[in-house]
Parts: structure tokens; sequence; C-alpha cells
């Protein structure tokens, strides 16, 4: 959106003629007009405090303007007098922005959103956009009985001229609702603008897509798109990979894997748009999670007969899919060529193979790799601890003890917080072992947790004290066991 294209546009109905319809429901674009000079007006340029305070700000030095301009408008300024004194100021947008805050903290403005919509254009004419976007959302902040974000728009359009705004203005505006959560704010911005043939940057139009896929729907998202880009009409601004790659993953997300394929398809046959390797890997992603190994494989080499180079994130999808769907042996195959190709492998990398390793009952390869790690200062999922506690639990029950030894490290070096499962299965296997004493520390930690015995738990002692010989403290359990499933049927019933 060029910003001759934006002032041609706005500047078409200046001075509007008198007109006997005319009302309130104009639209926002017929409102581009600045206030004229009028003598009477306590704000126009013949105001002597704006003058003055111009003159204060322009002359003195930093350390004595401040406390001059405060001796000389001990009341402050209007919010008029404000956006005429930052207008004079417009060439110097830093000292404009101090000028603002200086007048907020010493309560020397009641800023409204005209005052505010001053500061942002000249912000934005200086490039200073973080800055402009955190005015944007001071203005959506200002109450109001009017919808907050249609008036901030206007606020923009009447002043924009005046000014002397840049375009990407209202990409601001878009992005500081976004961040605002005034979703449908940010949709009718970019309606307005696009009735009037202006587009926002590809990069705004990427945020609002997504967004609203993110808060609505996937489905919701992607007719925006349709809406945004036009596509089904002449339309000058086109999507872009990344526009395709944020639509993909939202479907991903919400498990409509078949929209992820159709994304594609638009991509490359509607809009002849080259998809890039993280386009790749959210498709490999898709038929992983469908367990389409051989579809996800020929992605792959579809990659490679296309020059794209694979990166973390490809290897890491592959192995990932490789290793969910027991393909343990090609998952050891990639990682190796990953570190062939000097790809730096992540934690992510280790997890998928521990995970892997363990679902195919090969724990001594899960526990190689999971010390790999270690030496690597990567820390592990919770569901890779747990993967690997079942895994040496179930394998060979003479390995309990090293199982609980790795939860002990996870929850001392890493803050891992074992599920009830995890404890149970412990404490089931160390009570197998008659390791009775681990077996009670686990279970003092467990209710340290907020996780009551449950009847597993319970069932686990009585039998580890039983085959021990104790068959007091095995009974004592029994009755325990009884009276606290009862109080607790109680306490669910009341």
């Amino acid at each position: 959106m060029s910003s001759s294209t934006l002032k041609r546009i706005l500047h078409r109905t200046l001075n509007p003629k008198p007109d006997s319809t005319h009302s309130s429901s104009i639209s926002l674009f017929t409102t581009v007009s600045s206030p004229p000079s009028d003598p009477s007006n306590p704000t126009s340029p013949s105001d002597p405090l704006v003058t003055d305070a111009v003159s204060i700000l322009t002359h003195h030095r930093s350390k004595s303007r401040w406390s001059t301009l405060r001796s000389l408008t001990p009341s402050g300024f209007t919010p008029s007098q404000f956006s005429d004194v930052a207008l004079r100021l417009r060439n110097n947008a830093h000292l404009s922005l101090r000028f603002f805050l200086f007048t907020r903290r010493n309560s020397l403005c009641s800023h409204d959103v005209d005052s505010c919509s001053t500061l942002i254009h000249i912000l934005s004419r200086s490039r200073l956009k973080s800055h402009a976007r955190d005015v944007l959302r001071l203005a959506l902040r200002i109450p109001s009985s009017e919808d907050r974000v249609p008036k901030v728009f206007r606020s923009l359009i009447k002043s924009y001229n005046r000014c002397g705004s840049a375009p990407f203005v209202f990409d601001l505006l878009v992005k500081s609702c976004l961040d605002s959560k005034e979703i449908d704010g940010a949709v009718m911005v970019m309606r307005k603008l696009k009735s009037r043939g202006i587009n926002l940057q590809i990069t705004t139009c990427n945020a609002l897509i997504s967004e609203v896929s993110r808060r609505r729907d996937a489905s919701t998202g992607y007719k925006l798109y349709r809406e945004v880009f036009g596509l089904d009409e002449a339309n000058k601004v086109k999507p872009n990979v990344n526009t395709f790659n944020l639509m993909m993953v939202s479907f991903y997300r919400e498990g409509e894997t078949e929209m992820v394929e159709r994304i594609w398809r638009e991509m490359e046959e509607e809009v002849g748009c080259f998809p890039n390797v993280y386009s790749f890997s959210v498709l490999m992603e898709t038929y992983c999670f469908r367990g389409m190994m051989v579809e996800a494989e020929r992605v792959w080499e579809d990659m490679r007969l296309k020059g794209v180079v694979y990166d973390v994130v490809a290897y890491n999808t592959m192995i990932g899919g490789l290793c969910s769907n027991l393909e343990v042996t090609k998952a050891k195959k990639l990682f190796e060529d990953m570190g062939s190709k000097g790809v730096e492998c992540t934690s992510l990398t280790y997890d998928h193979l521990v995970r892997g390793y363990c679902k195919v009952k090969d724990v001594d390869s899960a526990m190689v790799a999971y010390r790999e790690m270690e030496s690597k200062s990567f820390v592990a999922e919770g569901l890779t601890i747990e993967a690997l506690v079942e895994g040496l639990c179930d394998g060979n029950k003479e390995r309990v003890v090293e199982a609980a030894e790795i939860v002990k490290e996870a929850v001392r070096e890493s803050e891992f917080c074992p599920s009830r499962k995890c404890y149970e299965l412990l404490i089931k296997r160390l009570c197998e072992e008659g390791k009775m004493d681990r077996a009670l520390s686990i279970q003092a930690e467990m209710v340290g947790r907020g996780l009551k015995p449950s009847q597993e738990t319970y069932k686990a002692f009585i039998d580890g004290y039983g085959r021990a010989g104790d068959e007091e403290t095995s009974s004592l359990l029994a009755i325990e066991m009884a009276e606290s499933l009862k109080l607790r049927d109680e306490e669910e019933e009341s």
C-alpha cells in the first residue's frame, strides 16, 4: 500500500458538498479533512500556550524544559492543545513522545483518542513502530461509549493527512487490535481498508489469519484467508509460503489432516507458491500422525529431489514419525545421517529415540540414548521419563531400582513431576521385589504432591508385606484401605 495511493484515496472526499442526507452513517473515509484554522479556536496555531510550549521544548535544555513547562501550565493542556504542540514537533518524534509521557506522568493532559492518534501518526512517519503500537494499545483502552476500535480507526483516518503519516499505521492498528484481543475490530479495519482498495502488508494479513485460526478455529481462519487475499477475485496482494504454513499447522492441530493436504495443493497449484522446508515438515507430520509412513517418506524423498535442504525440524519430524510407528531402525539411520550432515540434534531428537526404543521393548538402547542425552545437558520431557520407567519396570523386575533412581534424578535436576501412574508402577514393582522401605519413601513423596493412595497402591503394600511375612502390617493396611475408601466414597456422595 503506497503512501501516494492512500493519500489519493483519503483526499478523494475532502470538502464534500453540503448534503441533507449526510449522517453519522457516512463512510469513515469521508471524514478525512484537517480542521480549518479558526482564530476563535483556542487550539489554533495562534494559541499562545501552544506557541510557548513549542518554544520551551525546542529551545530549552533538556534538564530545564520540563520544570519550565510545569510552571507555564499548572492546569495542563487540553487534548487539542497537545495535538497542536505535537504536530509542530512532528519532525522530532522522540521529543513528541517524551512530551506525551511527561503530560501523562504529571497528569497534565487527559488524553483522548484524537491526541493519541496524532502521536501515533508522528511515531509512524518516523518508523518508531514499537512506540506507535504502545500508544495504539493505550488508545484502545481509553473508556468510550462507542466501540473502541472503530473510534480509533476514525480518528486515525481523520488526522492522517494532517500529520503526514505513513500507510503502515493501519497495519500497526490491526496488530495492536490483535495484541488487545480485539479480533472483530481487526477484521473490521481490514474490511474497511479493502473496500477502498487499500491492502495491508502481507505480514499483517498473516498475523490476522493466524490469530483468527487460533482463537476461533482453522475453518474460520481459512475463510478469512480467502477474503483477505481475494482469491475469488482479482487482487494484487498474494499470500506467501508463511500464509500456507500457518493454515496447515492450524488444521493439523485440530486433527483435520485432509485440509492440510488441500492447503498444500492450493499453495502449489492455485497460487503457484513454492513450499519451504517447514511446509514439507508440516505435511510429513500430518502423514506421520495418520500412520501413513510411505507417504511421509515420499515427501522426504521429494524434498531431496527438489533440492530442499533438510533442517533439524525436518529430521525431528521424520525421526518422531518413524519411532511412533515402530520403525526405530530407520529412525536410528536418520539420526546418524543427521550427524554426518552437520545438523545439530535437539532434546526432542533424543525424546523421540528413547520413546521409540521403549515402544519396541529395546530398553538397553533406550538407556544408551537417554545417557547420551544427559551427557549433552538436554532435559528429557516428562513423557520420555515415564516411558523409560515403564520400560525398565516391565522389561526386568531387577531394574526397578534403576527406574526409581532415574525418577529421583529427574525430580531433583529438572523439576520433573511424576504422574500417579508412574508412582503407582514404581511402588508396585518395588513391593514385588520386597524393597518396602524404598516403596514407602516413594509413597510419601506421592502424598506430598497431593496424590492420595489409591486402592492399587494399598494392594501393592498389602501384598508386599504379606510376601515379606509381615502379616500384622498387611492386615492393618487392609483395614486402613477399607476405611479410607469408605470415607472417600462418602465425601464424593456429599
